[in-house]
């Protein structure tokens, strides 16, 4: 090309002289005609040869373009053919057409024109359809062949795939995750309990036989172990060995439990993780809030807080009872002192409260009444089961007065109003959510294990899952806040009353302090024998009972299950009586009761002996509760909630088993 441009700059060039030849011509023959007619000639063969050479730079042009053409071409299907990405057309009905020879390679095949996309790539055929349907340009799906990982381009307008090959990415990628740090802290929990009586040489050889088993464990998933007290370790791992822990889940747990198993009360561990934040001081805060959140659920139990998955292992055995009762003193004088700062008192629980929940609320309204300070009640919609103490209650005035909407406590609170939640400390749990968001200053008093959904900014908690009930620990506070504490009967009947229900009249979830507790009310005047007319059951209740009973059938060998004729609504309480009354038959180690609920929900009551722990079955329906005592409410229909409980149990029983 460059020569064919060179002859024609020069044939330019030509041009020029050949004019000013013939201006020479004419300028000539003015002068001498037979000199001008020579000169003509020369003219003349000269504008014979520039046509020559014009013809033969034309021929060459041709030539020249047509061989580029061709190579062009050929160059071009070479080309397309080798190219470092792979091109993929299909026809209408979603087989390939064409491809390069890149694809070749990514499937190890001589061929695939012909082949179906839905033998090729299965997600495929369905997504392009979409796509197709849906009328959307080129979309990016990622998929595995042959243990590389490719990245294509669905161009569903022009029926064309483009394919890269990810695998180096995909490979840093999976590196860089695996590689992330992650922050734990392993507590012995309750040593002080396990170790109790022993002299410090007994004590150290405890504390080393534990200590040997957590490092042995450590470097088994090669985590950096480093002890910062006797009952205190803290690790750094990477996310893969924190994903090996997660399936292994957590062993070290029954491992110390079983090491220890000869002991009054065996040794139990809690662990915190953290993962998923970049910042080490927010990944620290994160592992201490996961072994606080493990702590506050009874111990024995892994809490990994992953960005927002928040994932909860063991948890098999109850929270051990604390011997001492020194955190209840400090609760009472931080409590008498957050309420003689506050104008106001709110005292609430959550929703269809039941004899706990008044009987606390009435501890926590008489706390507040020694110290003259203003104090209501909330309390909307009561349980149909707790009617013969809103009698009760009903024919004491001044105690009646102290009960209050929701609305109006809403039109009470100001900014030095201190909220008091009993028995709950979920905020979408309680009669009315948005006291607790219009709350400055929020106490919780709850003896629920902790769950995901929490007060963070609460003032001062006080949740003890070892104990019975609430009214247990708001009765251990009252002997704290106040030098003289007087109780009328029917207050300290109402505490003993909600303490009974909680323990199944003291058969289950009872400790010492629980004994300790209900004699502290008989001693302020509880009556037992009231306590048995506000607990009996009315004829038609045991009748409907008994109807749901028949229905239940006996599944995993040991588990009892009851889920009522559809349309027909029970409230919640009753079906709570229905599991524990299926707790008492022979053989039955755990029950379950489904049926929709006055409110449209279904529910689902769920009770066990301790060789379950109910509480993981429902926290993963959404719900919550104890060891023993745990309760769900769903959206849906009966069947629905029954097919989502059996996929759950099936799931636990896969995982560790449903009983230990």
């Amino acid at each position: 090309m460059p020569k064919l441009l060179q002859k024609r700059w020069y044939g330019y060039q030509t041009v020029w002289v050949f004019m000013l030849e013939l201006l020479l011509v004419i300028f000539v023959s003015y002068y001498n005609w037979i000199l001008g007619l020579v000169s003509l000639c020369l003219v003349g063969g000269l504008a014979y040869v520039m046509l020559q050479a014009e013809r033969r730079f034309r021929k060459e042009l041709v030539k020249y373009v047509t061989d580029l053409t061709y190579r062009i071409k050929r160059v071009e299907g070479e080309a397309v053919s080798r190219l470092p990405f792979g091109l993929l057309l299909y026809g209408e009905d979603r087989t390939v057409e064409w491809h390069n020879r890149f694809v070749l390679g990514m499937f190890g095949r001589g061929s695939v024109v012909g082949v179906s996309l839905s033998e090729l790539l299965p997600p495929l055929p369905q997504l392009v359809h979409d796509k197709r349907d849906h009328g959307s340009g080129r979309s990016l799906v990622e998929v595995i062949v042959n243990e590389r990982y490719y990245e294509l381009t669905i161009d569903a307008d022009e029926r064309m795939i483009y394919i890269h090959d990810m695998t180096e990415l995909a490979v840093l990628r999976e590196r860089y995750e695996n590689e992330k740090v992650a922050l734990g802290i392993v507590m012995l929990d309750n040593l002080d309990e396990a170790a109790q009586g022993m002299d410090d040489q007994q004590r150290t050889a405890l504390i080393a036989r534990v200590a040997t088993a957590i490092t042995d464990w450590a470097k088994q998933y090669r985590l950096y172990l480093r002890r910062l007290s006797s009952e205190r370790y803290l690790m750094i791992m990477n996310q893969k060995s924190l994903s090996q822990l997660e399936q292994s889940r957590f062993v070290i747990l029954d491992e110390v439990r079983e090491m220890t198993a000869d002991l009054k009360v065996p040794m139990t561990l809690s662990i915190g993780l953290a993962f998923g934040t970049e910042s080490l001081s927010e990944l620290g805060e994160l592992a201490q809030s996961s072994l606080d959140m493990a702590l506050g659920r009874g111990g024995d139990q892994a809490a990994v807080k992953a960005g927002q998955r928040m994932s909860f292992y063991g948890g098999k055995t109850g929270a051990v009872e604390k011997r001492t009762r020194v955190r209840a003193r400090v609760i009472a004088h931080a409590l008498r002192d957050l309420m003689q700062e506050s104008d106001r008192v709110i005292i609430m629980g959550h929703r269809v409260p039941d004899f706990d929940v008044i009987g606390s609320s009435i501890g926590v309204l008489k706390a507040a009444n020694m110290y003259n300070v203003e104090a209501h009640i909330v309390l909307d919609g009561p349980n149909p089961g707790i009617t013969r103490l809103l009698d009760r209650i009903e024919q004491e005035d001044a105690l009646l007065r102290r009960f209050v909407t929701p609305e109006q406590a809403l039109s009470m609170m100001t900014p030095n109003t201190l909220l008091i939640l009993v028995d709950t400390h979920k905020p979408s749990l309680t009669m009315e959510p948005r006291l607790v968001s219009a709350a400055k200053r929020v106490v919780v008093v709850d003896h629920h294990r902790r769950g995901e959904e929490f007060i963070n900014d609460a003032v001062l908690v006080y949740l003890e899952p070892y104990a019975s009930s609430a009214a247990e620990l708001v009765t251990e506070l009252l002997q704290y806040i106040h030098e003289k504490v007087e109780l009328s009967p029917l207050e300290a009947t109402a505490l003993l009353a909600g303490i009974t229900v909680d323990t199944k009249h003291f058969a289950l979830h009872t400790g010492s302090r629980t004994f300790e507790a209900a004699a502290f009310l008989r001693r302020m005047g509880a009556d037992t024998v009231m306590v048995q007319r506000l607990l009996k059951e009315d004829l038609q209740e045991y009748i409907a009972k008994a109807d749901i009973i028949k229905h239940a059938r006996i599944i995993y060998s040991h588990v009892a299950l009851a889920v009522t004729e559809p349309n027909r609504k029970i409230p919640q309480m009753l079906i709570a009586q229905v599991a524990d009354t299926l707790l008492n038959m022979t053989n039955v180690l755990a029950s379950f009761v489904i049926s929709e609920r006055p409110d449209g929900l279904i529910g689902i009551s769920a009770r066990s002996l301790g060789s379950m722990n109910v509480q993981v079955v429902m926290e993963r329906l959404g719900g919550g509760g104890h060891l023993t005592n745990a309760a769900a409410q769903l959206e849906g229909s009966q069947a629905e909630a029954e097919k989502r409980l059996l996929e759950v149990l099936e799931q636990i029983d896969k995982e560790e088993g449903l009983f230990e």
